[in-house]
């Protein structure tokens, strides 16, 4: 009925996958649906062939079916119009995963749950009508017996089919709206003003308190080591008395 394995939205891969012919045949869905519409062309064309008879007192052709030409019209339209929608389905079961917006998909979805809920009630109506009509049908030696009632039983067949897919369709809707209603995980920006947390409150900080050291003057009296001498200009001698010139 969904699709695993993935991600998926109302019961189909995300779009952007290839198509594989062999998966689709092999889903419940597909085969329920096509299962339907072998059964509402097995109704209309039973009723289409074989359906009408010529009674000895009327010149018209008149239904098998207790001669109430409206069951027979109901039958066939019923059967014609789901031969006709499952053959629609089934082409939007094949482009249902290649559909990337979630809206037409549900809009899809939707419409395959609405149309399968209702017909599986019409096919209750056809099947109690032609079942009801069959049993009050008293001149039957001329009736062709075998199409009545393979009309009659492949109506009530397509009761169980026509469930089954509104089934199919109420899971995939409710899987598309869990989906939805999903939060998704968005980062939100911290907020200065909120208080941590008990956990993580910091440890309160205590400053310790600076008591700065006392220092004692230093004696002026006390001749400085390090104090330079003045500055004192040493001129160089102007002339030394003890030279004497050689001779030569």
């Amino acid at each position: 009925m969904e699709e695993t394995g993935g991600v998926s939205a109302y019961g189909a891969a995300l779009a952007g996958g290839d198509f594989d012919f062999y998966k689709f045949i092999r889903q419940p869905q597909t085969i329920v649906r096509f299962l339907s519409w072998i059964f509402s062309i097995v109704v209309f064309a039973c009723i289409t062939g074989e359906g009408y008879i010529n009674p000895i007192h009327h010149p018209e052709a008149k239904c098998v079916f207790n001669q109430n030409d409206s069951a027979c019209h109901y039958a066939v339209g019923i059967g014609v119009i789901a031969f006709l929608a499952c053959v629609a389905f089934l082409v939007l079961d094949i482009y249902l995963p290649f559909m990337s917006n979630a809206q037409e998909r549900k809009i899809t979805v939707m419409a395959d749950l609405g149309f399968s809920g209702v017909w599986t009630f019409l096919w209750f109506v056809c099947f109690c009508l032609l079942a009801s009509q069959w049993s009050q049908t008293n001149d039957d030696n001329a009736i062709p017996k075998d199409a009545a009632r393979a009309t009659i039983a492949f109506s009530f067949f397509s009761i169980a089919t026509w469930g089954i897919l509104t089934y199919f369709a109420l899971g995939r809707y409710r899987h598309g709206v869990n989906n939805l209603a999903m939060p998704t995980y968005t980062e939100t920006a911290p907020d200065i003003n909120t208080p941590y947390p008990p956990t993580y409150a910091p440890t309160s900080y205590n400053p310790t308190t600076y008591n700065p050291t006392t220092y004692t003057p230093y004696p002026s009296n006390v001749p400085d080591m390090q104090q330079q001498p003045p500055f004192t200009q040493t001129l160089p001698p102007k002339g030394d008395a003890g030279y004497e010139p050689p001779s030569f």
